[in-house]
């Protein structure tokens, strides 16, 4: 939480625009298609803006990692050649470049760190049930912010991870993992969602909060408290979808491989 003013006036300021954020998504969410991939791709390049500041990079190549991201995410859409091997060849190809141009290994992963988990939405939308698959990924990350939230500041107890994120507590990771299975066996019960699926969350909870464990570190290598200031009383993009980038390709992957099997 930000110390800037009152504790309520800057929870309500964070509420505010955290529902705000959640609205949009799901709005975008119901429409799908080109709604879904606008929003999708502008919150990439807007991540990998950031990420570039995180990672200190040149002006120059920041932008010329922005440039590069442009062309997978754009092969994504609906009016192109859509989700496909395609678009994560080219995902690579771009992390690649940005690496291979700047010398900058980080920046060039940062493409892929965005990337990725555009693709891995966009390609849960596209499914047959698609809407409540993306809508499970997406909520599943809420939700264990939410439980890990409201047992962490509850409970209390021994740190997580103190050097790396000091206010994080293993009563929160639980907390967080169950609420992530109540709101999974949720959907199966009243939303048709796979029995496997549902007792899939808790790990996405975990891999959840590992994400957020990492940006948390990026924060600390780069001296900074946030990750950028785009979000009123949430810092920047980063800071909010940190659990989201590793969890939507968690989530793909659990999908292409029921569809193997």
């Amino acid at each position: 939480m930000s110390s800037k003013g009152s504790g309520g006036s800057d929870l309500g300021v964070r509420t505010v625009s955290g529902v705000a954020m959640i609205l949009v998504a799901l709005a975008a969410l119901w429409f799908g298609g080109i709604a879904f991939w606008v929003l999708t791709s502008v919150a990439a390049m807007l991540m990998l803006a950031e990420w570039g500041d995180l990672v200190q990079s040149d002006p120059k190549h920041k932008r010329l990692a922005l440039f590069a991201a442009c062309v997978p995410l754009a092969i994504m859409s609906p009016l192109a050649a859509g989700v496909d091997f395609f678009a994560v060849g080219l995902i690579v190809g771009a992390a690649f470049f940005v690496t291979i141009i700047t010398r900058k290994p980080r920046l060039g992963f940062g493409v892929a760190y965005v990337a990725f988990p555009a693709l891995a939405l966009l390609f849960l939308r596209g499914q047959e049930n698609g809407l409540l698959l993306a809508l499970w990924t997406l909520a599943t990350v809420w939700v264990t912010d939410i439980g890990a939230y409201a047992a962490g500041r509850s409970i209390g107890g021994p740190k997580l991870a103190p050097s790396v994120s000091p206010n994080k507590t293993w009563a929160g990771l639980i907390g967080g993992v169950a609420a992530a299975l109540v709101f999974g066996l949720l959907l199966w019960r009243f939303a048709g969602l796979r029995l496997q699926l549902a007792f899939a969350s808790p790990i996405l909870a975990v891999i959840a909060q590992i994400g957020d464990l990492y940006e948390s570190w990026l924060k600390r290598q780069a001296g900074v408290k946030d990750s950028g200031t785009l979000l009123p009383g949430h810092g920047g993009l980063l800071d909010r979808l940190d659990g989201l980038v590793p969890v939507a390709p968690a989530a793909a992957g659990l999908i292409l491989l029921d569809k193997l099997l």
